[in-house]
């Protein structure tokens, strides 16, 4: 089990791993009103870089819905580290 995030492997020759529903629920934040995850935290779901998500939907922008991404105010990206902070000293 990898001890960082709490992912079990269920098949390491294909990269398959379980996530459980608490472990994604965590990744879940709520940004103006809305509930969000961190395009980082989709990759490391998905087992892609970070920059080859945000390419994937700016490529296909049509099958999204417009409110489907927003960019991080700095007061906002200062929140979400703050969150980080103090959940990591709760550990």
């Amino acid at each position: 089990m990898n001890e960082e995030n709490n992912i079990t492997p269920v098949n390491e020759e294909l990269n398959v791993v379980k996530y459980e529903t608490e472990d994604i629920k965590n990744l879940i934040y709520t940004i103006r009103g809305k509930q969000v995850m961190l395009d980082s935290d989709v990759a490391r779901l998905y087992h892609y870089p970070t920059k080859r998500i945000n390419e994937t939907v700016k490529r296909n922008q049509e099958r999204f819905p417009k409110d489907f991404c927003f960019q991080l105010t700095e007061n906002e990206t200062e929140n979400l580290r703050s969150q980080f902070a103090t959940s990591s000293l709760e550990k």
